[in-house]
């Protein structure tokens, strides 16, 4: 089963996650995808593979990745692996994107979509405090915030990390019950 993880920038999607990854450390039924991203490493958010525009075209090209889209004038990927992944009885996690859930959706068939959210202040606050766009571009990303994801389960992180991280790793244990183990 593939887990895809969405929601609005500042919402804590990759605090949830690497919550959950602490909890799961050493089960080899489930991982994380890293992303590949046309996007220099930050040094304290997501771990992804950076790449050039020119590597993510040559690689997309050449069928490198199971999916690929585009969001606020970068790249992203996931590996081509992950079906192999799936295929051996892997659970999978990885931070997607709201707007590439159609593409995401036609690669992974067995997809859980879950979206972090966080009250518009809160978010507002994390935008401000990464330093990377200014007030203006933090406005539109909190008029975008709005949009809800149908049948997707909602996290909210508004409050204490725990709680959030708490219900993501009972949905995570949930699906890993569910989901049969191939070889």
């Amino acid at each position: 089963m593939m887990v895809v993880v969405v929601g609005p920038s500042g919402a804590g999607k990759d605090s949830v996650i690497a919550y959950a990854a602490r909890h799961f450390a050493g089960n080899p039924r489930l991982a994380l995808v890293r992303r590949i991203i046309t996007r220099p490493p930050d040094g304290g958010f997501e771990a992804h593979e950076a790449v050039g525009v020119e590597e993510f075209a040559r690689r997309r090209a050449e069928g490198a990745f199971a999916v690929s889209w585009e969001a606020h004038g970068l790249c992203y990927a996931f590996p081509r692996e992950t079906l192999d992944m799936l295929d051996r009885g892997m659970t999978l996690v990885a931070n997607g994107s709201r707007a590439a859930l159609p593409a995401i959706a036609a690669a992974y068939p067995r997809l859980r979509v879950v979206t972090v959210t966080a009250r518009p202040d809160i978010l507002a606050a994390r935008l401000a405090a990464r330093g990377r766009e200014g007030p203006e571009a933090i406005a539109g990303r909190l008029r975008r915030a709005v949009a809800e994801t149908p049948g997707a389960m909602v996290i909210d992180n508004s409050g204490a990390l725990a709680e959030a991280g708490a219900t993501f790793i009972a949905l995570l244990e949930e699906t890993l019950e569910r989901s049969p183990q191939t070889g």
